[in-house]
């Protein structure tokens, strides 16, 4: 039946139409963002799945941070203790030197002086030991504590290694001095001691930044697993996508069509009346 007031073949085209007008929407929206699940009204489980990741993935960020920077201060410390080591080392040298007797007054003079500036090094060493504010191995050293995991319960921890002169570690004294043979004897006891505690020291830093070094390996593994996982969940395939843009402009033109000459079939009553 043919009627001026209900078109029923332009209601059926535009139907048709603005559904593909609405389907286009959301692939052009895919195309733009690059997402298939941009917010919660496109698929409310995945979004909220993909948002319990990305906080996931956020928390991993930090445990990195952290353990970066925990690093970065056990390799200062470690590297003050080799410093610290090897100042050990030149002092037992002199200290050694300074126990032969036959020494003339103006040597035993020069490896005393010599004596007191490497040791004197120590401290500057130890004090210039930083990294972010932080000092593990100057009197009062800082323990090192890194987060491991996205919910800051695990941790791990590197012990503080104070070199400072006069401690546990290194048991020559600040002002200490082999200015005579009994001295010199009595300074070569403590340093070999020293270097023994320094090699056990420097054992602890290592062996803690290398604790460091494996939590970030397996922190940052763990980050590209869950921002993988979150991709497959929430990214669009941008091919397939694009495939699909051109279909729905061809459709969408021909619906326009289609619609135009739903719409002209009314006109087509003016002929009967001629």
């Amino acid at each position: 039946m043919a009627s001026v007031n209900t078109n029923g073949a332009a209601l059926v085209a535009l139907q048709y139409l603005n559904k593909t007008n609405s389907e286009l929407e959301r692939v052009q929206s895919r195309i733009n963002t690059g997402l298939k699940v941009a917010s919660a009204k496109d698929d409310g489980g995945v979004f909220g799945v993909a948002q319990n990741l990305r906080a996931n993935i956020a928390g991993m960020g930090v445990v990195q941070r952290s353990l970066d920077r925990a690093q970065s201060t056990v390799d200062v410390a470690a590297a003050a203790g080799e410093a610290v080591a090897d100042l050990l080392v030149s002092l037992k040298e002199k200290a050694l030197a300074a126990k032969d007797a036959s020494l003339d007054t103006a040597s035993r003079t020069a490896y005393n002086e010599d004596y007191k500036r490497l040791r004197d090094q120590i401290t500057k060493v130890v004090a210039n030991a930083e990294f972010n504010g932080t000092n593990m191995v100057r009197t009062g050293g800082s323990t090192m504590t890194a987060i491991v995991s996205a919910n800051g319960t695990n941790t791990v921890t590197v012990a503080a290694e104070v070199m400072a002169l006069g401690g546990s570690i290194v048991t020559i004294g600040a002002t200490s001095s082999i200015g005579t043979v009994a001295t010199a004897s009595a300074q070569a006891i403590l340093l070999d001691a020293s270097i023994n505690n320094m090699s056990a020291a420097l054992a602890r830093l290592g062996a803690g930044s290398k604790a460091l070094g494996i939590s970030n390996t397996f922190a940052t593994k763990v980050r590209d697993a869950l921002e993988t996982g979150l991709g497959n969940l929430v990214d669009a395939d941008l091919s397939r996508e694009s495939a699909r843009l051109q279909s729905l402009q061809v459709k969408q033109q021909l619906g326009i069509q289609a619609l135009s000459i739903a719409n002209q079939s009314s006109g087509m009553l003016l002929s009967l009346f001629r």
